[in-house]
């Protein structure tokens, strides 16, 4: 089966759970599904509509849920998510370096544009760019095989005072959250430095700089909005 095969609304919730589970994994260290209140949710779902279509990609073989418990992707599930991630990483990088749009622009647009566009677009769009492997919210780019390489990166809301990292990737699921931290250079490959915390949902972190080094304040949500590596 190709992706294009399924109706929309399924390429996009499989698409979901792949992200939930991805960055779940990458914050935590740990392969967690995702629950169906919060897919419900980031889809702008009722949960009843939600558990539906749920109960259709496990009907199809996509998708696991056992009753009260995670829902995660099947190994079908999971390579045809992967052409959904593919599509949209790979137009959201277009839409950056070809057509100027802004970072917090790109994923409402590719959101629309993965539903419609060919493999045969995909492939020329990705040898135009020389083949990038992130996108331009450092998340990576699946080979047209499905294999994916990920950095080993943490929340930065775990990070202790002191830590030096390196920003590896950033959400682009609050899109004024993700001006924030591009007005203030915090963006893929930016080096920061973790500060003190005056209260428990809020950090300070200085971003290192070749034009000198800032300090910026972090909420809780827009610590757990950054993922970073550590640093040699």
């Amino acid at each position: 089966m190709h992706v294009s095969e399924l109706p929309d609304r399924s390429q996009d919730y499989l698409k979901k759970i792949y992200d939930l589970q991805e960055w779940g994994r990458a914050g935590s260290g740990e392969a967690r599904g995702a629950t169906l209140s919060v897919l419900a949710e980031h889809l702008g779902q009722r949960r009843s509509t939600a558990s539906e279509a749920v109960k259709r990609l496990v009907a199809d073989g996509l998708v696991i849920h056992a009753p009260y418990g995670d829902i995660t992707l099947s190994e079908e599930g999971r390579r045809l998510a992967l052409q959904m991630v593919r599509r949209h990483r790979l137009l959201e990088t277009y839409l950056l370096r070809e057509l100027g749009y802004g970072r917090d622009e790109v994923h409402e647009e590719a959101e629309v544009l993965e539903h419609a566009v060919s493999d045969l677009f995909i492939a020329r769009i990705d040898a135009a760019m020389g083949y990038p492997d992130r996108d331009p919210h450092g998340d990576p780019i699946p080979d047209p095989e499905g294999r994916v390489v990920e950095h080993a990166a943490v929340a930065l809301s775990a990070a202790a005072e002191g830590d030096r990292l390196c920003v590896d990737r950033i959400s682009d699921r609050d899109g004024a959250l993700l001006r924030y931290l591009e007005d203030h250079g915090i963006l893929p490959g930016t080096m920061i430095e973790v500060g003190e915390r005056p209260y428990p949902d809020m950090a300070t972190v200085r971003v290192i700089a070749a034009s000198g080094d800032v300090e910026v304040q972090l909420s809780s949500a827009a610590l757990d909005a950054v993922l970073c590596r550590a640093v040699d």
